[in-house]
């Protein structure tokens, strides 16, 4: 059902009267209806977003968007956003291929200043706004939106340390859906901070300051009332950076929003908002610290629960098999970055609290720490999506590489991971590890061998190793292929035939190469079967030994082309000058969109017709 324009109408009025604050409310729960509509379909970020409704309406009074420019953190609680501007009807196809993203996107709507799927990049990029808006002698106020849970990421620091210096003109929004602070402190600095802020004591503070310089007693005592205050603020540290602070205010209060961000955009100095909100504010079952809550599956909102998989995931046996593992080795230790339920840590944390930390959106400080941990004797499992572990790079090269410490790195949701599109596919771990000097890189092909390369990277000593594994489930099943334990740098040979055509898989490739060789064998083409097993090292002898009768290799991997399998064994095949003929079937130079997985694969031709198509041309 179309929205009723009457609604977006009253965001352009510059006053508003009580019966409009009504309207206003009477929209933000239109705007949750649609949300939980969608989201119950299509899957999706749900309590965050339900979090952020009322603050998102504010911005968008107050503010003049694109003009202002919003940049969201993250920006999976945006949704609302997208409803206020001019995406009712298509979002409808919320994170569908060809639909709307389930992120911010430029290329989308004017209205959205930047893709963002990783978290605490917004202030960084709103100081560069407001630098860019200097330069040009504007006056628009770049808007940041970002969680709580972001500021746990130094590039926020790195931002708030220069802002605080330059006094650009900004707002920051603090969207703080944790309840961390207690009601009285938060009653007492939501007055303090008010008043503190507020134009009368701001112009009070610019028109004696130069007096009491010249008044040494007065200063002091000036200057202690004011720490005084800040000492029972929540805003201590922003201002101690050099930002104006006001908050806590309440998140879901539309009168006190608007009034509050009206303030804060007329002080022209970098400013942060505090807003206490509810996760899930508005759908009872969502509501609080759920995790589960935050990204759904397509679910039925009338039976307020989701629905559990009775399917074991790749997640749940690295979990289940490294909890097995701690139970009996006291020196396994694991770390995530602010994905305990997501890596399955959530497990291990709860059974050793002491071994398994979460150390927050930090991947950085996750990876540096985990090689102290190694330096002195513990086993570091590292737990983290392959698309967040990239933020990790420098630490990667200079705090592991070089150190040659063995933390064992487990790389989830690796490959085309769906509807999150382009910012979380995890194609890029390949290449980005295997350039690294000391690394070692292996890969299971289903959940038996996954629980192997748990157990091998639990044995291996002699340096940094990392072992990738998919979001859902691995294309082959366990049972298709005996599973034997990992050995070092050595390949398994699955099938082997007189045939010159050689299919090699690496990680959950070999599954997608099965598919290819059981239709190929349709249509009375031979071929061997391959898993390579490990990337880094190659096994050079047995390669060697299969171009002497394989002289066409065909490479399956879950990851860019660029970087990937396929190159990494033409360099070989080059060094070695062997004379074969390698077609890689992995992922172009692209960025991989949103949609459901197996939509997407079929789009980049990596369905298992399309292959074979490839092959026999190629052949």
């Amino acid at each position: 059902m179309p929205l009723d324009p009457k609604y977006l109408e009253i965001l352009n009025k510059n006053t508003l009267s009580e019966k409009d604050f009504a309207t206003l409310n009477t929209l933000a729960q239109l705007v949750r209806e649609r949300i939980l509509e969608v989201v119950s379909k299509n899957g999706g970020h749900l309590s965050s977003t339900l979090g952020a409704v009322e603050l998102i309406i504010g911005m968008h009074y107050v503010f003049d968007s694109p003009n202002d420019p919003f940049i969201f953190d993250v920006s999976h609680q945006a949704y609302a956003h997208k409803l206020l501007t001019g995406r009712w009807d298509s979002f409808e196809t919320l994170r569908q291929s060809d639909g709307i993203s389930g992120f911010t996107r430029p290329s989308e709507s004017v209205q959205d200043y930047f893709i963002a799927g990783h978290s605490s990049t917004s202030i960084s990029l709103g100081v560069g706004a407001a630098k860019a808006f200097s330069l040009k002698g504007s006056n628009h106020t770049p808007v940041a939106l970002i969680g709580d849970g972001a500021m746990s990421a130094g590039l926020v620091y790195e931002a708030l340390n220069e802002l605080g210096d330059r006094k650009y003109p900004m707002v920051i929004i603090l969207n703080d859906n944790e309840m961390s602070i207690a009601e009285p402190i938060g009653a007492i600095s939501k007055y303090l901070s008010q008043i503190i802020a507020g134009k009368f004591v701001q112009g009070i503070k610019n028109k004696i300051g130069n007096a009491i310089n010249n008044m040494p007693n007065a200063t002091y005592i000036v200057k202690r009332f004011e720490e005084s205050l800040k000492l029972i603020t929540p805003g201590i540290l922003f201002e101690e950076l050099g930002l104006e602070y006001i908050g806590p205010i309440d998140g879901h209060n539309l009168k006190e929003i608007i009034n509050t961000l009206i303030l804060a955009k007329s002080t022209k100095k970098p400013v942060v908002v505090h807003a206490q909100t509810l996760k899930g504010k508005g759908y009872t079952p969502a509501e609080g610290h759920l995790e589960q809550w935050h990204g759904v599956s397509p679910f039925d909102p009338q039976k307020k629960s989701l629905a559990k998989s009775s399917v074991e995931s790749p997640t749940s046996i690295f979990a289940q098999t490294l909890l097995e593992l701690a139970d009996k080795d006291s020196s396994i230790v694991g770390i995530t970055a602010a994905m305990p339920s997501g890596t399955g840590l959530d497990k291990l944390i709860k059974a050793y609290p002491n071994r398994f930390w979460d150390v927050a959106i930090a991947e950085q400080h996750a990876t540096t720490q985990a090689s102290a941990l190694a330096k002195e004797g513990f086993k570091p499992f590292v737990a983290i999506y392959s698309t967040f572990l990239q933020r990790a790079f420098d630490q990667l090269i200079h705090d592991v590489g070089i150190m040659k410490t063995p933390v064992k790195f487990a790389i989830d949701r690796a490959g085309i991971v769906g509807e999150d599109g382009e910012t979380h596919q995890g194609a890029f771990d390949i290449g980005y590890l295997n350039l690294i000097p000391n690394f070692t890189l292996f890969a299971p092909r289903d959940l038996a061998t996954l629980a192997l390369a748990v157990k091998f990277a639990r044995d291996f000593s002699s340096g940094p190793c990392a072992f990738r594994y998919p979001r859902k489930a691995f294309l082959l099943k366990e049972e298709i292929f005996h599973s034997t334990p990992f050995e070092y740098g050595k390949l398994e040979i699955l099938k082997e035939c007189k045939s010159e055509i050689l299919l090699l898989g690496y990680g959950n490739g070999v599954g997608r190469a099965y598919k290819c060789l059981l239709e190929l064998e349709k249509q009375g083409i031979n071929a061997s079967l391959v898993d390579l097993r490990f990337a880094k090292p190659l096994d050079k002898n047995a390669l060697i030994s299969l171009a002497k009768t394989h002289k066409k290799w065909f490479i399956f991997s879950d990851s860019a082309k660029i970087g990937g399998i396929g190159q990494i064994l033409s360099a070989f095949v080059q060094e070695n000058t062997l004379g074969i003929q390698i077609c890689s079937l992995e992922f172009e130079d692209a960025f991989i969109p949103h949609g459901k997985v197996e939509v997407i694969e079929t789009k980049l031709g990596l369905d298992t017709q399309s292959l074979v198509t490839k092959i026999t041309k190629h052949l």
